[in-house]
């Protein structure tokens, strides 16, 4: 027979942090107020009381000056306006990680994303999250989940979650929304602390003969671990202290497991372990005195711990590690990365993993260093990389002349000139300060030695591309490409894998003396395929639209019998050619120049460039051709029908 008092019972780090505020607080002021209650815990409440910390009536106004503590669960951001314009000193005992989840919707409602919260609708920290969001959807069942999904699958969507919900429907829930909804996001907001409590109390409840529950019945975390242990073992009992004990049977169990809720006290675990081991007698049963001296112990030089961010400032970041001691991390010590942002990486609340680098004793204090232990990940990441191929990305920090220098998660990477991507004798500057994805081709973790390639990449991706290309290009098809390089004759257009080849004449409707008259080098243009020799493996494109057709637009501007003013642009010795739009010309025949004489050459008449109104006498839409005639303008009568001539 045996008695187990789960390492995780008791308060967590949130709710320890609002109680010794509201005491300490208490006792500086003499007297305070809280914000609703401060813990679902009626024997710590009661415990405040004592101690001056009075809890504020719902709906009522504190005198102003007012110290009021604001609970672990969060306020409404209605409740806090209300306390502020009472003239109430608000004293912020707020979780951490809840400001976390409160800091997460704030940014994602600003973005125009829907939040969706997982959580007890009416629970206090689930209402202080959906008031801080623009739009919010709250969901506590699959029937919920799914009623979501029909009205909002089709939304931008961000997720967080209730620190203290069950992480077995947490992650149902997410499995169902991931399959069905087109853009989501997922933040990770369970409580740290719960999910250590939740796993360890799956493991002991599964091989327990009775199980005891310790935590007050407002708890939404206890009654999480209630329902947990009780599906792993039927001999559960959900209590709220050890005067609840009696007559719960326990005295034929072999094994009994007890654990509590995050608002329960160490004094009530305490109790109701010293009861249950008098009362089975156990003497293995490792008591909470040492349990709670476990919690206390000393961290050394060279260990690996994590711990929750506390505290920012300018010089360093404070970490509770859960120990007697203080952590901190100075900025020096947080990354090697450039372009590691401290704003965006580093929130009260989250979790840290650090190496301790120094424990003072004589200070309380543990100097730790964050940028240590990644960098060992980091190159552990990489040599898994290597070996499995995976790309990976960095950013160019440097150059020399055999090639760049790649910060890839703070480790310098070097990446030989001839595996930039770029051309023979190219500058290296288009690509400093740029991201780069790249393969690892070499790694020597003993020298420190690591080379990449850009151009492997790129090889294999233009490769993968050009594959898909073949595959399904057709006549007719849309590409958007780059233009690559000129000829003579045309343009070579890379299509995304593939090049494909804009003659001349498909360049302009106007006439093109070269492909550098309507394209440069580098001009990203949309194209469509003409014709493909999948045998020769060559691609025909076109670039001018049917829509910009000179002919095309005469068509739809004129007809046989209008005046249209036209411009001379050449001589023959039969007549002078006139531009009607441009790319569009007609034919002025020499008879039809003048009405009271006869002519030798139409340049006794006309000259190059001049512009005279000229009548359409007749349209060859078959041939594309176009009579002209001023005479018919200088007559009263109808034209006289030109003669037919050989051009």
């Amino acid at each position: 027979m045996g008695v187990t008092v789960a390492k995780t019972a008791g308060f967590c780090f949130g709710v320890r942090r609002a109680v010794e505020l509201a005491f300490e607080k208490a006792k500086e002021y003499g007297a305070v107020c809280t914000a609703g209650p401060l813990i679902h815990n009626s024997a710590v409440l009661e415990q405040l009381e004592a101690a001056g910390a009075r809890m504020l009536a719902e709906g009522e106004t504190p005198a102003p000056g007012t110290p009021v503590v604001v609970r672990a669960h969060g306020l409404t951001v209605e409740e806090l306006d209300r306390l502020r314009a009472a003239g109430a000193l608000l004293i912020d005992a707020t979780c951490p990680r809840v400001a976390n989840i409160h800091r997460i919707v704030t940014e994602e409602s600003e973005k125009g994303r829907l939040i969706l919260i997982i959580g007890q609708a009416h629970h206090p920290e689930v209402m202080g999250i959906a008031s801080r969001c623009r739009e919010a959807v709250i969901a506590c069942t699959e029937e919920e989940i799914d009623t979501f999904i029909t009205n909002y699958a089709e939304r931008p969507v961000s997720v967080v979650c209730q620190t203290t919900f069950s992480i077995k429907n947490h992650d149902k829930f997410v499995k169902i929304l991931k399959n069905a909804c087109h853009d989501i996001l997922f933040f990770d907001t369970i409580c740290k602390a719960t999910e250590l409590r939740q796993s360890e109390a799956a493991v002991y409840a599964s091989k327990s003969d009775g199980v005891i529950v310790i935590g007050d019945p407002k708890s939404s975390n206890s009654n999480n671990l209630y329902r947990l242990c009780l599906e792993r073992c039927n001999n559960t009992v959900f209590i709220e202290n050890a005067g609840q004990l009696d007559g719960k049977g326990f005295k034929s169990c072999r094994d009994v497991f007890i654990t509590a809720g995050a608002s329960t006290p160490d004094s009530i675990i305490k109790e109701v372990n010293r009861k249950m081991s008098e009362e089975i007698k156990n003497e293995n049963t490792e008591s909470f005195e040492e349990l709670l001296e476990q919690s206390l112990k000393t961290l050394h030089t060279g260990e690996k711990v994590t711990g929750v961010i506390t505290q920012i400032n300018a010089t360093d970041i404070h970490v509770d590690l859960g120990v007697k001691q203080a952590g901190y991390v100075t900025m020096s010590e947080l990354s090697d990365d450039p372009n590691f942002n401290v704003a965006e990486n580093i929130h009260i609340g989250d979790e840290i993993e650090a190496y301790v680098m120094r424990v003072n004793d004589v200070d309380g204090l543990i100097m730790l260093s964050k940028k240590r232990l990644d960098a060992v990940k980091n190159w552990e990441k990489l040599e898994a990389a290597y070996e499995n191929k995976e790309a990976v990305e960095g950013t160019i920090v440097d150059q020399n002349k055999g090639g760049i220098i790649a910060s890839v998660m703070g480790v310098r990477v070097f990446i030989p000139a001839s595996q930039t991507g770029l051309p023979r004798e190219a500058s290296f500057d288009s690509l400093m300060k740029t991201t780069q994805k790249m393969r690892i081709t070499e790694i020597n973790r003993q020298r420190r030695r690591v080379v990449g390639s850009i151009k492997q990449l790129q090889v294999e991706s233009r490769r993968e591309a050009a594959a898909k290309i073949w595959e399904t290009i057709e006549v007719g098809a849309k590409y958007t490409g780059v233009v690559k390089s000129f000829t003579s004759y045309g343009a070579f257009v890379d299509i995304g894998g593939v090049d494909g080849m804009i003659h001349i004449s498909e360049l302009s409707w106007n006439r093109v003396k070269h492909p550098s008259d309507v394209l440069t080098i580098g001009q990203e243009v949309n194209v469509y395929v003409i014709a493909v020799d999948h045998e020769k493996k060559k691609i025909s494109l076109g670039y001018r639209l049917a829509e910009d057709n000179p002919w095309t637009k005469f068509e739809n501007t004129f007809h046989k019998g209008d005046v249209a003013t036209v411009k001379v642009v050449k001589f023959m010795p039969f007549g002078a050619f006139a531009e009607v739009l441009p790319g569009v010309d007609g034919l002025i025949h020499i008879s039809q120049i003048v009405a009271d004489r006869r002519i030798g050459k139409p340049e006794e008449v006309l000259e190059l460039g001049q512009t005279v109104d000229a009548k359409i006498t007749d349209i060859d839409y078959e041939k594309k051709k176009i009579s002209l005639s001023i005479r018919a303008l200088l007559e009263e009568g109808p034209a006289q029908e030109e003669p037919e001539t050989e051009e």
